[in-house]
C-alpha cells in the first residue's frame, strides 16, 4: 500500500503526482521546492499555487537532499539519485518521463557535466 503521507501541491494531481499540466504515463515525480520545502507536482504548479520565486537546489545540495518523490512507490530520493536513475525508480523501478532531462535547469542548478 503506498504511504500517502506526503503531501503533493498541484492542480489536478493523481494518486501517482501527475497534474494537468504534466500528465502522461510516466510523468510520476514531485518535486520538493527548496524556497518553501514543499513538494508540487511541477513548476507551473508551483507558479500557479504559491506566492513566491522559485529557488533552485544547488549542486552541493544534490546528494544529501531528498528532493524527488516517486510518484508510483513515494520514495523519496536525493537529487543525485534521481539525476543518475535512467529514468526509472530504483526502488520500485516505475519509469520516469525521460522528457524532464529538459526541465532540470528549472529545478536545480547544473553545470556542465550534468546537462546532458
Amino acid at each position: 500500500m503506498k504511504n500517502y503521507s506526503t503531501v503533493v501541491l498541484g492542480k489536478e494531481t493523481d494518486e501517482e503526482t501527475r497534474c494537468s499540466h504534466f500528465h502522461s504515463e510516466s510523468d510520476r515525480i514531485a518535486i520538493k521546492f527548496k524556497c518553501c520545502n514543499t513538494y508540487y507536482a511541477c513548476i507551473t504548479c508551483h507558479e500557479e499555487l504559491s506566492d513566491h520565486t522559485v529557488e533552485r537546489w544547488t549542486r552541493d545540495e544534490f546528494d544529501t537532499v531528498k528532493a524527488i518523490l516517486c510518484g508510483s512507490c513515494r520514495t523519496e530520493l536525493t537529487i543525485s539519485t534521481y539525476l543518475n536513475s535512467e529514468s526509472r525508480c530504483p526502488n520500485c523501478r516505475a519509469s520516469f518521463n525521460p522528457g524532464c532531462a529538459n526541465h532540470y535547469h528549472l529545478y536545480f542548478k547544473m553545470d556542465e557535466k550534468q546537462t546532458k
